[in-house]
């Protein structure tokens, strides 16, 4: 004899449907809290003094003797301007990620997550870098094409960087990475190898200064990359950490660097002096006349 309970039992048991809302879909927002924003305020004001100091260190010295001056107050200016981008919320975007989870028996699980991009600071990097790189390439006294060189690899490196950050396929934005460390190595070879042979031929004091800012210069600009793998390329660190992480390494990559230089070069007997178009401007042979008649019309 068939049990009733236990029929009604097993029936409501296989009318039971299968979930439709699969787990795991709701957006993750990576976004800096009032700490990041703190933090970029924070060196927006330093890169301003740092700025205003190193003007001020050029109008005391003659305009002939002011090139690493200028090159470097650019330096700051340029990251005040970025600073003050990304603080005030203009010079950040938002980059869209999809994550797939692969499941064995049951469908494909998505995790999206939007993580704010400070695209303002590859604009910053793309014109700082290279003026940078021109200080050490005319402290060591390197030819026009190796400053060429360096120069392009190091843009390359820059904006395959800014494509890799805002790349949403995870093998793409990989492969813009080992791009931009390929950029990179161009760059150590042309500082580190070519800048300090030249360099070695000039005094002793201007090889054995080269060699310590150009080392703690590639030391710094090695640390970059890594924070890029750990921050935007596989998020393991929160934004506000990735700012820190960045605004501690531009502190010491410009201020601090700038600093170095222009107090320890200022000391060098062998300071190099710019005459012709930098220190006169255009002579009187070879600039244009308005208003003059040829000779004998």
């Amino acid at each position: 004899m068939i049990d009733p309970v236990e029929a009604i039992k097993k029936h409501t048991s296989a009318a039971i449907p299968m979930p439709t809302v699969i787990p795991g879909n709701t957006p993750v927002y990576q976004e800096a809290s009032a700490t990041g924003e703190r933090a970029l305020w924070v060196v927006f004001v330093i890169m301003l003094l740092s700025s205003l100091a190193f003007y001020l260190m050029a109008f005391r010295v003659p305009v002939q003797k002011r090139l690493f001056h200028i090159l470097t107050a650019f330096i700051t200016t340029f990251a005040t301007l970025s600073y003050y981008a990304m603080a005030i919320g203009d010079g950040v975007g938002s980059n869209k990620i999809l994550i797939k989870h692969t499941q064995k028996h049951f469908p494909d699980t998505y995790d999206t997550v939007y993580r704010e991009v400070y695209w303002a600071r590859y604009v910053d990097w793309s014109v700082t870098t290279p003026l940078l790189l021109l200080d050490l390439c005319f402290l060591a006294g390197l030819n026009g094409a190796s400053i060429l060189v360096a120069i392009v690899a190091d843009i390359i490196m820059i904006l395959t960087g800014l494509f890799a950050a805002f790349q949403v396929d995870e093998a793409p934005k990989w492969g813009w990475y080992a791009m931009a460390c390929i950029a990179y190595i161009v760059v150590v070879y042309q500082v580190a190898l070519n800048g300090r042979q030249t360099a070695k031929a000039k005094d002793q004091k201007t090889a054995a200064f080269y060699a310590a800012i150009g080392g703690f210069t590639l030391i710094l600009w090695t640390v970059y990359p890594i924070i890029w793998g750990i921050a935007d390329g596989s998020r393991n660190i929160s934004v506000d950490g990735e700012i820190i992480a960045y605004a501690v390494l531009d502190i010491l990559a410009k201020p601090v660097f700038g600093f170095w230089l222009l107090l320890t070069h200022d000391n060098f007997s062998s300071t190099a002096s710019i005459e012709g178009f930098w220190a006169n401007g255009l002579g009187k042979e070879g600039t244009l006349r308005v208003g003059d008649d040829d000779e004998g019309a």
